[in-house]
């Protein structure tokens, strides 16, 4: 709740005066059954018409001051608890990512997801009606109980004698119920892990006739959802019949022990109504405390979720004093004296031949992800700048977990990645991605123009973007339809093609110009044409950019300058084209599969 309190406080104010217009509200509330037994023990005794509807006027003003004082405070309290929500849910997404990637691996996007989404929204019923029946109820409460000791002391000892018990009931209740409703959330996490994961897949789910079978995978996982939540309703459920059970209780003696007062002439009737309209407000009073206290027990719990995550310490670590130099390098923290002999931070590194003229470099490079033993094992490769490295390899060889690397991703066990000299653990996340253009294997397109899917948030200009429409061999997607740029795709691309997915993602890479292109198996869905021209283009129009190729085809990366054949997390070759076919059986292998005889004659 810290974290929570921190959103909480810069409404304080607001919040304030929201109470003091509810607490007027309340206050005339209360006045009314005491206005009322006023009117029937003193008023009409005294036959006296004008002063009952002088008095009868007084409990119209009342409920008009109590329906006005009401109605106002919830529309603002509505007000109040958007804006916290809003700006909460708008850290806690940008929190989630800020998070590297082997912090997102341990919560999954399904939890991730649920946070921002249900867990906020719990945390937004939570603030709203804790300003509404926060102060309502505790004042009707508390008032009703005063007044009614000053109306019937006798009386007012059967409520008193009740509250320890009310109060039992609630915090036991109460204190069993948060952890409860903090297994549900668990439980909705996996539920929207299996509707992510059928929805994505929706198109293979029915090409394979897998309906029924993710009906019951679904229902499960549902059933799961639905019986962690029954049993937290469940034990919540037995507060209201418990509070009916004493509140009613203790009104059918108030009605006895009433009833005998006026029957001795030690009270009157009056004030027996008036005691009965506040027991009954009193009752009302209690179960908007009960209610409170469910939605406090989902809200405290989701709050807890979401401090989980907004208190998570970042892993990515750099030296603060750090600049870009004028030609792109990237300059160490240092004193003021060598910043005035024009130093430049430069590390040689431990690769024999690309000492200082290396862009890209991995020097004996070792990960593992968490609790397993995937990754990759002393990976070492240096890479001169407008270079071209190509990495082939099986499924799970460790390919993409090279790139996830030279991105940050993830920070090496051991060894280093160097970008000018730089290892990229010093660079800090604004420079160092600056330098990238991407395209992963699973990239996302955008429900948004074919402009702003290239674009993707960098003002560009159209003149940029058709640049690398055409380098991305994208023109024809652009031209075939009327909107041109303004031609709107859906979601994930579900309205063209895979390969025209993959030329629109390649040029929203190539549309800032970047120093270092990555290309995750990007070119899949291409056929062989389109492959050479995208190819031929980047080679051409971007000489200076470095590139580093991951691919399942030989023709995709054969013309590299320098390939890495991948097995198992390990480098068990690396050359040109022409070398492996000579000297690495695996590569060869799948250079003859993929291009039968043509061998290094096509290098």
């Amino acid at each position: 709740m810290r974290k929570l309190l921190a959103y909480i406080r810069p409404y304080a104010g607001k919040m304030s005066v929201v109470f003091i217009i509810k607490f007027i509200g309340t206050i005339m509330d209360l006045f009314l059954p005491w206005i009322l037994a006023f009117i029937i023990d003193s008023v009409i005794p005294r036959k006296d018409v004008t002063l009952i509807l002088w008095y009868g006027s007084a409990m119209v003003v009342c409920s008009f001051v109590a329906w006005t004082c009401n109605v106002i405070p919830n529309r603002k309290a509505s007000w109040i608890a958007t804006r916290i929500t809003r700006s909460l849910r708008h850290d806690l997404f940008s929190r989630v990512l800020a998070l590297s990637a082997a912090q997102a691996d341990v919560y999954g996007s399904p939890s991730l997801i649920s946070r921002v989404s249900s867990d906020t929204y719990n945390v937004h019923e939570m603030v709203a009606k804790m300003q509404r029946l926060g102060v309502r109820a505790p004042i009707l409460l508390i008032g009703g109980m005063a007044i009614t000791l000053s109306l019937e002391p006798v009386l007012t000892l059967i409520l008193i004698a009740l509250m320890p018990l009310i109060g039992i009931v609630v915090y036991a209740i109460s204190r069993r119920g948060i952890p409860l409703y903090t297994v549900v959330q668990k439980k909705v996490d996996a539920l929207v892990r299996a509707v992510r994961s059928d929805i994505t897949g929706i198109r293979v789910i029915k090409a394979l006739s897998k309906m029924e079978y993710e009906k019951e995978r679904f229902s499960v996982v549902n059933k799961d959802v639905t019986d962690a939540e029954r049993h937290a309703a469940h034990v919540m459920a037995v507060t209201n019949p418990l509070m009916n059970l004493f509140l009613n209780l203790g009104l059918t003696l108030v009605v006895l022990f009433g009833a005998w007062r006026v029957n001795d002439g030690l009270t009157e009737p009056g004030r027996i109504i008036a005691f009965l309209s506040y027991f009954t407000i009193i009752l009302t009073a209690m179960l908007s405390i009960t209610r409170m206290f469910v939605i406090l027990s989902k809200g405290i719990a989701s709050a807890r979720r979401i401090e989980e995550i907004m208190d998570m310490e970042g892993e990515r670590k750099q030296e603060k004093s750090r600049t870009m130099n004028t030609d792109g390098g990237i300059t160490k923290g240092m004193d003021d004296a060598q910043m005035d002999n024009g130093e430049v931070y430069s590390e040689k590194t431990l690769v024999e031949g690309s000492a200082e003229k290396a862009h890209v470099v991995f020097n004996d490079v070792s990960f593992f992800y968490p609790r397993t033993t995937a990754g990759v094992r002393n990976v070492s490769f240096a890479l001169k700048k407008g270079q071209t490295l190509g990495i082939i390899g099986a499924t799970g060889s460790g390919k993409s977990t090279v790139v996830k690397l030279l991105l940050r991703l993830y920070d090496v066990n051991s060894g280093s990645v160097r970008i000018n000299g730089v290892d990229v653990r010093d660079i800090p996340d604004d420079v160092l991605y600056e330098q990238f253009g991407v395209v992963f294997q699973n990239d996302f397109i955008l429900a948004d123009t074919i402009r702003e899917n290239i674009s993707f948030g960098r003002d560009l200009d159209d003149q940029a973007i058709l640049c690398a429409a055409e380098i991305a061999q994208a023109t024809p997607i652009i031209a075939g339809h009327p909107e041109g740029l303004d031609y709107r795709l859906a979601i994930m691309g579900a309205n063209i093609s895979g390969g025209q997915k993959q030329r629109i993602l390649i040029a929203r890479a190539l549309a800032a110009q970047p120093a270092i292109l990555v290309m995750d198996d990007a070119m899949s869905a291409l056929d062989y044409r389109t492959d050479a021209l995208v190819r031929g283009g980047i080679a051409r129009s971007l000489a200076e950019t470095t590139t580093i190729i991951v691919a399942q085809r030989i023709s995709s990366i054969m013309h590299a300058d320098h390939i890495l054949v991948m097995e198992d997390g390990q480098v068990i070759g690396s050359g040109t084209h022409g070398h492996l076919v000579a000297t690495c059986e695996v590569y060869r292998d799948i250079s003859s599969s993929q291009i039968g005889g043509q061998d290094e004659k096509r290098a």
